[in-house]
């Protein structure tokens, strides 16, 4: 009978825990939401602030080890590697990619692993700067950024590690320039065949192509394509942006909230939940200016399959690219599938050169829970061995 009622006893403890948990949780969900919200938590030197483009450094902390999403811990690693990294994200998303949360944050997991890791923040655009295209990004701000990493770190030679289009930036700024002193490219989930129908990025790009029927007809027949449209009226505003971000994982866009709903007694989760979902409610005016060269020369020449790349006044020279580079590709991407990431590697120069294909679509290959133990993880090991004096 003492063991019934001590049974009967624990399980009501249980049960009141749990029951207090998640009034609590619903409590700080409801009226202290910004208290769940984790990310941003990793300190950095803000070594360049411009009028759009700023340039940080993560330095190293004075923990001695890191936790990682799976509870372990990671130790850092105070010697570091001679070549600094330089992490280049899209447009139109905060830099909270990288530094989602402590627990999962690509920053700190590189800082701990040795690297001197830099991160490209491209702002906030507003509506002034519609007119920003492939050129701004790719070489006047990228090339302006990697100068100030140069001047911080003194190291000439730099790798680099793109995300989607930000993976696309690295490949152009490297073929504009052919900087000899690049030594190692990484891209995860970066587009190179836009035109083919197999891919959702082709749709958003002719959705956009959409917005001006008349002046679209009109373009048609004279041959002019969008060179004549006016960029702003291109821009993708912050509401549409979200929309493509969540349309690449729908299912899980979808059931977020009744998971919530069911694990409320979890803190980490609603965490976790609370961290995500702000992050994806809070994307970035799309410029019109890329939109519009992503329509009219990426995606309707298709260049980028050619090698060579009209990039503004420039040529971005994509078959001349000698860098190393590490291209990977997620597993259930949507967006970029493997077959369109993969070509980078048939196009590129370089000798050193790899594919890989990684568990996750478009944003579960950067920032989900399997990515610290596969692209992150293999990045570092890739990386590592091509980043000594």
């Amino acid at each position: 009978m003492n063991k019934l009622t001590d049974l009967a006893l624990n399980r009501g403890l249980a049960l009141n825990r749990r029951l207090s948990a998640t009034a609590a949780n619903s409590f700080d969900w409801l009226f202290k939401h910004d208290t769940l919200i984790k990310s941003g938590r990793t300190w950095f030197e803000l070594v360049h602030d411009g009028d759009l483009m700023a340039v940080r450094y993560y330095e190293l902390p004075e923990d001695d080890e890191i936790e990682l999403n799976d509870g372990s811990h990671m130790p850092i690693q105070r010697e570091q590697h001679a070549v600094p990294l330089v992490l280049v994200p899209p447009i139109g998303v905060t830099t909270e990619t990288f530094d989602l949360m402590p627990q999962r944050s690509l920053v700190r997991y590189l800082v701990a692993s040795g690297f001197k890791v830099y991160l490209v923040d491209w702002g906030k655009p507003k509506k002034e700067h519609s007119h920003l295209g492939l050129m701004d990004y790719s070489y006047t701000m990228l090339g302006a950024a990697l100068d100030e990493v140069r001047q911080h770190s003194g190291s000439r030679d730099l790798s680099m590690l793109g995300w989607c289009l930000g993976g696309l930036f690295c490949l152009l700024y490297q073929g504009q320039t052919l900087d000899k002193h690049m030594r190692n490219i990484i891209t995860v989930a970066s587009p190179i065949d836009l035109k083919s129908g197999n891919n959702m990025m082709a749709g958003v790009v002719g959705a956009a192509q959409a917005l001006n029927g008349p002046a679209k007809l009109v373009s048609n027949y004279l041959n002019l394509r969008f060179n004549t449209l006016d960029p702003a009226r291109l821009s993708m505003p912050p509401w549409l942006t979200t929309l493509v971000f969540k349309m690449t994982d729908p299912v899980s866009s979808v059931t977020t909230y009744w998971d919530l709903v069911t694990r409320l007694s979890d803190r980490e989760f609603v965490e976790s939940h609370s961290t995500t979902s702000d992050y994806l409610n809070h994307m970035l005016m799309y410029p019109g200016g890329v939109v519009k060269d992503m329509a009219s020369t990426v995606v309707g020449d298709n260049q980028l399959t050619k090698g060579k790349v009209k990039v503004g006044d420039n040529i971005a020279q994509l078959d001349a690219i000698e860098s190393n580079l590490l291209a990977f590709a997620g597993e259930t991407d949507i967006l970029v599938p493997p077959d369109i990431a993969k070509q980078s590697i048939d196009i590129i120069a370089s000798r050193d050169k790899e594919f890989r294909i990684a568990p996750g679509g478009h944003m579960g290959v950067i920032i989900g829970s399997k990515a610290q133990n596969a692209v992150w993880a293999e990045s570092v090991e890739w990386l590592g061995k091509r980043s000594a004096n």
